[in-house]
């Protein structure tokens, strides 16, 4: 119903397409029979025909000029977020044919149902209730994640409790994630991302999505993803776009303490979360002290669940997560693009397996184990994926690869936060695309194969 009235305000306010009709004062010798579209001191007057004609285009350009203002308004709306919605699960029940129609995973490995919700094409998700929102706080946090805006992240459109679960229904997208997109199951020696240009525009993307949930979403707390991984990143056609999954589902499940967060946006950096985990690791005497700030759920225990390869060495170790272990699961995820390689890859070598991970093999394309860096350049094209036909700026690599590295550093001190790596991939994709537009071929030449 507001949103209704908003509606009605707004229209109210739109100029009509039937323009006003102009008063004359009244007069003892003449009164006026009809009304024209144009002032009663134009010199048409004169001539009704040239009247009627300006009339008409003056009629005609207010209809259009609105017209067109009405368009660009509607335009405006849809793109705009929405208020939140909390849903009845009855709803969900009904949409999802009682969770009973096939799951969709292309997103995560997360179970998720792909409905029509309202009217709205919707992916419903399903998680567990780490600790225990009432309705008003779980709608304050709704209200303030709903509202937030980002050309790469999903929209979160609302949600629904039931029991130990929480439903986070958020607008469809088409695409596929990168996970697939890099790994083609079907097929392991094609890819829809050949070009570098289209790496490029999925780095910088998740970059600036990344950095506006950490830094610019405006609200009184200090939002972390926690679920940054290629599976969980969309990417979508024709322009290989990347979309952000699972935005705000850490702060609504309860595995983010937001007194926590608070304390970091307040500091400005991650240097207390750093002496806080030192405490827990060296003082075990002071848990019970501490573990009302550090509790990640109700349970004193740190248990606590991640993706293998995407935690950071510090997350591992206390179960608490930061915006320092997302910049390290974005390393990660930059160097998957890198390399089209998952995080870690086994090898069977003399009877045992062998772990390597993508940031050893990073390290070495590098550094070179030891051989002063001489031919970087060979080492990195055989590093990086040949899926790419070994076209791509050289020097452009070694920058990311290096930036990716720092993302992925042991101390969480040491990484950069989202803004100034956001700014250096930007500065990346334009070198890039500067040498991509170089190495075009010219439009103008045919080429023929036919006899002569």
């Amino acid at each position: 119903m507001p949103m209704c009235k908003s509606k009605m305000a707004i229209d109210a306010a739109l100029p009509t397409s039937t323009p006003r009709t102009s008063r004359t004062p009244r007069s003892s010798k003449s009164r006026p029979t009809s009304t024209t579209f144009v002032s009663a001191s134009s010199s048409s007057s004169a001539d009704p025909s040239t009247s009627n004609t300006t009339g008409s285009a003056l009629y005609t350009s207010t209809t259009s000029a609105t017209s067109s203002s009405r368009t660009s308004l509607t335009g405006l709306r849809r793109s705009l977020p929405e208020n939140p919605h909390i849903y009845d699960y009855s709803e969900l029940c009904s949409a999802t044919n009682n969770f009973l129609s096939e799951t969709y995973s292309s997103a995560s490995s997360t179970r998720s149902w792909h409905c029509t919700l309202r009217g709205k094409d919707v992916l419903v998700f399903q998680r567990k209730f780490r600790r225990s929102i009432d309705m008003p706080r779980l709608r304050q946090l709704l209200s303030l994640i709903c509202r937030s805006h980002h050309v790469s992240i999903i929209k979160l459109l609302g949600a629904s409790v039931s029991g130990d679960h929480i439903y986070l229904v958020y607008d469809f997208v088409h695409g596929a994630n990168l996970s697939d997109c890099l790994r083609n199951p079907r097929n392991r020696s094609f890819t829809v991302l050949s070009t570098w240009i289209s790496r490029m525009q999925i780095a910088t993307d998740l970059a600036h999505g990344l950095d506006y949930i950490h830094h610019k979403t405006g609200l009184n707390m200090s939002l972390v993803h926690n679920h940054i991984k290629s599976s969980s990143i969309v990417v979508t056609e024709p322009s290989f776009n990347a979309k952000i999954c699972h935005f705000g589902a850490a702060q609504l499940c309860g595995e983010i303490d937001e007194d926590q967060g608070q304390e970091d946006r307040a500091t400005g950096s991650s240097a207390s979360y750093k002496g806080e985990i030192q405490e827990v690791l060296e003082e075990e005497d002071s848990k019970k002290k501490s573990s009302s700030k550090l509790k990640r759920s109700d349970s004193r225990k740190l248990q606590f669940e991640g993706v293998r390869g995407y935690m950071s060495p510090e997350f591992q170790s206390t179960g608490i997560a930061t915006q320092k272990s997302d910049v390290y699961a974005f390393g990660i995820v930059i160097l998957e693009l890198l390399t089209g390689e998952e995080p870690y890859k086994f090898k069977y070598d003399k009877g045992d397996y062998v772990r390597t991970s993508v940031i050893d093999t990073a390290r070495m394309a590098i550094e070179g184990g030891g051989d002063d860096g001489k031919d970087m350049d060979g080492r990195l094209r055989r590093w990086v994926d040949s899926k790419l036909r070994d076209s791509y700026p050289v020097e452009a690599v070694e920058k990311l690869t290096r930036l990716a590295l720092d993302c992925v550093h042991v101390d969480p001190d040491e990484r950069p936060n989202m803004g100034r790596v956001a700014g250096k991939i930007s500065k990346l994709y334009l070198d890039s695309r500067i040498w991509s537009d170089s190495v075009r071929m010219p439009a103008n030449i045919s080429v023929s194969l036919a006899p002569r």
